[in-house]
């Protein structure tokens, strides 16, 4: 049986939009919060391997700090709460360790039958690409996890925007996370569309479905 009817699914992503305009006196409740949160922790990545982090600002006076390095935009102030998406640089072995040490624990087997596993992981990531192509390689994941949380708040009825429109290094830098070892790629703000934003009954702009979907 679905856990959601079919149409259900639809409206909910007919209803979303990129929010243009949110409303700062509504908050997202902490039942829902938590649950948008268990659902970033369960966004898929290649491997499994989870080369992120993922930032929740809700400080007023930072989120106002973002707001001249967001192009001037306003989600990120107005907002309930913003999401930072930001890799791990240069992910490595270390990583690749650890995540198998994780597997081996939350799935009670041996690290040593996923030596292969490992193996794979190490040729792929570690000795197939340089340090650049590592970073491109988490940010296609960082993507994946972004979607992931759109689609989670429209299923709540929590209004939320994808931001692009960020410099990344500005961000690094009001949020400490160069000496982390991060670096932001994109953001998502949340919450609730303001009933000023003209842009929430704007019809949804999509090719026809013959245009985009082959099936073969």
């Amino acid at each position: 049986m679905n856990a959601i009817q079919p149409e259900q699914l639809i409206n909910q992503l007919n209803w979303r939009y990129a929010t243009k305009q949110f409303d700062p006196q509504r908050k997202i409740s902490a039942g829902d919060w938590a649950a948008l949160e268990e659902a970033l922790v369960l966004s898929p990545s290649s491997y499994g391997l989870q080369p992120w982090k993922f930032i929740v600002v809700t400080d007023p006076a930072v989120k106002e700090k973002l707001v001249p390095v967001s192009w001037g935009q306003r989600q990120p102030a107005d907002c309930s709460h913003l999401v930072v998406f930001a890799i791990k640089k240069d992910i490595g072995q270390r990583e690749i360790d650890n995540f198998i040490a994780r597997v081996a624990q939350v799935r009670n087997a041996p690290a040593e039958s996923l030596s292969a596993y490992r193996d794979i992981m190490t040729g792929r990531i570690v000795h197939g690409l340089d340090n650049a192509g590592r970073n491109a390689w988490s940010t296609r994941q960082v993507y994946l996890a972004l979607g992931n949380f759109l689609n989670s708040a429209a299923l709540l009825g929590i209004d939320a925007c994808p931001m692009e429109g960020i410099d990344a290094a500005k961000y690094n830098e009001i949020l400490g996370l160069d000496k982390q070892g991060l670096s932001a790629v994109v953001a998502a703000a949340a919450g609730y569309r303001a009933a000023t934003d003209k842009f929430a009954t704007a019809k949804k702009v999509r090719f026809p479905k013959d245009e985009v979907l082959v099936t073969i």
